[in-house]
């Protein structure tokens, strides 16, 4: 297999259950907790600004309602993103795509990007987000992560930027998703740690694929798939696992 540069341990939207998930105040505590590689979700707005948020809709994170596809980065942009979680992160913005790539460049941390496409949105957001992406890390020594759900948003990404990394998700082992990782092109297969064994380790990095898994909250499974020999471990609990508690 190629070289792996990423570290082992990533937080989870930053560190997305000690501060409002998929902000730059995630990612601060997450790197005050020795975090040097985080996940998050980029999906775009309605006039095509690429930023973080998870769901579909802006009603479980946000002062906002309904689809963030219908609305543009104008109003986005003045949406509380804090208020949710706790008091003090009242006022806390959502974070445009770009100002995460900035708080990762200049701190060394490297990315693992979900492209997080709204219903309908596929190919337009695999292809915004990994043209983004190739602009904002031009030259970098360590590109950042591209990773869906989605095989048709991995296709654009591919067909748009196709020397960025790709990693394919999996909540299942569908029919199919060995000859759908090939035909993406991906470098990683990252699946729901309860699929994840020392078999389906050993069957990627066959394949030369490296071997991830989310989202891992209890050390007795992160040391068993340390010793299984994964290649990543994305989790929420960056105050209790990590660079700064285990191997």
């Amino acid at each position: 297999m190629k070289p792996w540069p990423y570290p082992l341990w990533l937080a989870h939207r930053g560190a997305g259950k000690l501060a409002p998930e998929n902000t730059l105040a995630a990612f601060r505590v997450g790197a005050g907790f020795g975090y040097r590689a985080f996940e998050c979700d980029v999906k775009l707005s309605r006039d095509g600004e690429a930023f973080l948020l998870h769901d579909d809709t802006l009603d479980r994170t946000t002062s906002g309602q309904g689809s963030p596809a219908e609305q543009d980065w104008a109003a986005l942009a003045r949406l509380d993103g804090g208020a949710w979680h706790s008091p003090p992160y009242t006022g806390e913005p959502l974070p445009r795509f770009a100002q995460i790539a900035a708080f990762c460049q200049a701190n060394g941390c490297a990315l693992n990007i979900e492209i997080k496409p709204c219903p309908g949105e596929d190919a337009r957001t695999g292809a915004a987000v990994a043209r983004e992406a190739a602009r904002l890390w031009a030259g970098a020594a360590v590109p950042p992560l591209l990773s869906s759900f989605q095989p048709d948003a991995l296709a654009a990404a591919r067909d748009t930027e196709p020397t960025l990394p790709r990693g394919l998700l999996l909540d299942e082992l569908w029919a199919g998703w060995q000859e759908a990782a090939e035909a993406l092109g991906v470098v990683a297969v990252i699946t729901n740690w309860r699929l994840m064994d020392r078999s389906l380790i050993e069957q990627l990095h066959a394949r030369g694929w490296r071997a991830l898994v989310y989202t891992v909250n209890d050390a007795a499974v992160a040391e068993r798939l340390i010793a299984d020999g994964i290649d990543g471990i994305i989790t929420d609990a960056v105050d209790r696992l990590g660079p700064g508690a285990m191997a």
